[in-house]
């Protein structure tokens, strides 16, 4: 399972039914008198606020993550309707409507019984380009922070074969939980079909892990201990939000239309070759990568020292590995990446950096944005070009075992950005990039030539297990490149 632009996905050509949720209690509403109202998690909080002021402004904000995944044979709807239906019904966190009440984002779940799934008719494509324009313009327009229901699912029925799709905002869930969709919806669908229950581990909601979190974060202020290193690597860096450190072209203040890209770095193969090296290093295949990015950054004029956020999963804390929800924490790492280290000496850097980020990994990111630089926490964006690396191992996830029958992917999409985001996935194919940075020609080059250099320095690390050689962003490209080293770019307007 990998990530990538959906208008990389060329999906054969069918006709679409969509799946829409409807309450049987009337239309949703959090206004009553309380009972059941829950409220959000720190990271909804600041999404639904963005996504108010942006509204009000006249100038949205707009994202989504989206899954699809192959049905072998001629799709049975009356068992997926029922799969997906049971899936909502898991989920408290799907099943929410949120609505700003005095000062405070609250959501209210409508009961489990009460939701009921309708199914209609959309349309017919006769070619994967049209069936591909459709869907990405369908998410676009059906995924609204601000009304419920916050995702839209779907099919692509062919006489031997389907795809299904589900596309959220990312106000109900992250980029782990898409594996997590697709296990249950296949695992339910395969047990209808054969007249079985559908039996599941179980998934405590996230709207738990929100309150505890509230409960345990929101009475904090600017002087809590458990900032202090938040502060410390705010003194080192000068700043809160660590800077990427390449050209982009971009002005203050200013946000830009996207480019949506993906490649691969290393096949199957190699990437085994290269966890190999990783181990030898004394680390893991994450941090060698990670290694290898800070070595190309500083390479092309970056810092030694590497500054940057990571994403880290709260999933595996206490028994939230099957919820789907928003279980990410950011945080920031450091670690000295200066010219004449070897790569065992980087990676060294790196698993410490890791080490004492994990120690420390107790508030959370929007808490102490909130508390430690209040005046960018008010705007609706990242202040400039963030450094940003996440990694995900797709072969660890639910339902990993089945992939290769199911062919599911992953995409994320955004309206417009000024920065650049990488993302970086291991599945049983190899190792995977999908970048997001705005549309500009000086990010166009920038990130050309970084993809090219970081693919050279991980082949590198697979075959000797060092950097081998200096790496230079500015170093000759190949003139014919195979299928699989192919970047795909695609613009999005």
């Amino acid at each position: 399972m990998r990530q990538f632009p959906l208008e990389m996905h060329h999906m054969a050509p069918g006709r679409v039914v969509e799946w829409r949720l409807r309450s049987t209690a009337g239309p949703v509403s959090v206004e009553g008198d309380g009972e059941g109202r829950r409220a959000a998690s720190f990271n909804q909080d600041k999404h639904f606020t963005v996504a108010e002021e942006s509204r009000g402004a006249d100038d949205p904000v707009a994202s989504w993550i989206a899954v699809t995944f192959e049905v072998a044979g001629a799709l049975d709807e009356q068992a997926l309707s029922l799969a997906l239906l049971a899936f909502v019904r898991r989920h408290e966190v799907l099943r929410c409507e949120f609505r700003r009440l005095a000062g405070e984002l609250a959501c209210e779940p409508i009961a489990a019984d009460e939701l009921l799934l309708e199914a209609s008719e959309v349309a017919a494509f006769d070619s994967s380009q049209a069936l591909g324009a459709f869907l990405a313009e369908r998410f676009r327009r059906s995924i609204d922070t601000l009304s419920w229901p916050l995702f839209t699912m779907g099919a692509v029925l062919r006489e031997d074969s389907a795809t299904v799709y589900l596309a959220f905002d990312h106000i109900v869930c992250d980029g782990m939980s898409m594996p997590i969709v697709v296990h249950e919806v296949q695992s339910a669908y395969e047990a209808l079909c054969r007249g079985e229950d559908p039996a599941l581990p179980p998934a405590p909601s996230y709207l738990d892990f929100a309150d505890e979190q509230r409960r345990r974060y929101l009475s904090i202020d600017a002087t809590d201990r458990r900032l202090d290193y938040w502060k410390a690597f705010i003194a080192r860096n000068g700043e809160f939000f660590p800077r990427f450190p390449l050209e982009l072209g971009v002005e203050p203040d200013r946000m830009y239309p996207i480019v949506n890209e993906a490649s691969l770095l290393l096949d199957a193969a190699e990437a085994e070759v290269f966890e190999k090296a990783c181990t030898v290093a004394g680390g893991k295949p994450f941090m060698g990568v990670l290694a290898a990015v800070a070595v190309c950054l500083r390479e092309a004029g970056g810092p030694g020292v590497y500054r940057g956020f990571m994403p880290v999963s709260e999933r595996g804390r206490a028994g939230w590995a099957n919820s789907v929800g928003w279980f990410v924490n950011t945080m920031p790492i450091e670690f000295d990446a200066s010219p004449g280290r070897d790569f065992g000496q980087v990676m060294a850097a790196v698993r410490a950096g890791f080490g004492e980020m994990i120690s420390h990994l107790d508030v959370p990111f929007v808490r102490a944005w909130e508390l430690l630089a209040p005046r960018e926490f008010a705007a609706r964006s990242w202040p400039y070009p963030v450094n940003f690396f996440s990694y995900i191992d797709m072969r660890k996830s639910p339902g990993a075992e089945r992939h290769e029958d199911w062919r599911p992917t992953s995409h994320v999409w955004s309206a417009r950005a000024n920065g650049a985001c990488s993302w970086f996935q291991r599945d049983a194919d190899g190792l995977h990039m999908n970048s997001i940075y705005v549309d500009t020609s000086a990010a166009r080059r920038t990130m050309d030539d970084f993809q090219e250099a970081l693919r050279e320095t991980v082949r590198e690390i697979a075959r000797h297990g060092s950097f081998r050689r200096p790496v230079a962003l500015t170093a000759p490209r190949r003139p014919v490149r195979g299928p699989l080293d192919a970047a795909v770019s695609v613009r999005l307007r």
